[in-house]
């Protein structure tokens, strides 16, 4: 469960031109549920995001998760939360250029000092299980978009990650490649991972296996939902 109690998010705190990105955001997302963060260009969705997952810090407000407070942590710890905790998709993938896909799924492994014989194996696993086995020795330049956004959700896996984190992921892809990668969401739900992510993509509002929509306008919540991605007024 990620909890944020009173989240306020300033930029350029305390200078002319200051900005609140969010405003006493009171949240909690389950854990093995899908939820979705939706709203306009700058209601704050990417901030809160970021902030969820650990990639920012509230200036002011709490986060916690599994009700230990992390947003207080130094950052080396927010480091091995993040490496341990959280796999990320991003809207452009950020694959490596010059690295094979197998390559580019082992690099978060990396850090962690991980056996490469042992790695090497589970890389290949999460590629076979997308369909991409026979690609794995091909530089990622060479890949269709399809197959580099299952590359960058099999990279985003490799650790095993209790939570995955999306930002914007359908917002390059048409139908058919929106619709396959909403089935891997699916099946990464029903194994019981965690899904959060960000969209204006009414694909993903009205897909199925949605837990929960959480509608955002100019740094607040305005809309919440619960059980197959019907909206509520009010609700948190």
């Amino acid at each position: 469960m990620i909890t944020l109690n009173a989240v306020t998010k300033l930029y350029n705190e305390g200078r002319p031109n200051e900005f609140a990105a969010l405003h006493e955001i009171d949240l909690t997302l389950a854990r093995g549920a899908m939820s979705v963060l939706r709203g306009p260009s700058g209601s704050g969705k990417t901030t809160l995001l970021s902030i969820l997952a650990c990639m920012a810090r509230p200036t002011s407000g709490r986060v916690s998760i599994d009700g230990e407070i992390v947003s207080g942590l130094p950052e080396r710890f927010l480091t091995e939360l993040r490496r341990t905790t959280f796999g990320f998709v991003f809207q452009r993938f950020n694959l490596v250029r010059g690295l094979t896909a197998l390559e580019n799924v082992m690099l978060p492994t990396v850090p962690l000092g991980a056996d490469y014989g042992q790695t090497r194996d589970r890389a290949m696993a999460r590629l076979e299980a997308l369909g991409l086995a026979d690609k794995a020795a091909m530089p990622i330049e060479h890949l269709s978009g399809g197959e580099a956004q299952r590359t960058a959700i099999a990279r985003a896996l490799i650790n095993d990650p209790p939570i995955l984190i999306a930002d914007e992921p359908t917002a390059n892809l048409d139908t058919a490649l929106a619709e396959k990668f909403l089935a891997i969401l699916a099946e990464e739900r029903a194994a019981g991972r965690t899904v959060i992510l960000t969209s204006h993509d009414p694909r993903i509002w009205e897909a199925e296996g949605v837990d929960r929509i959480v509608t955002l306008r100019d740094g607040r919540i305005v809309e919440g939902a619960t059980g197959e991605g019907a909206i509520t007024e009010g609700a948190v």
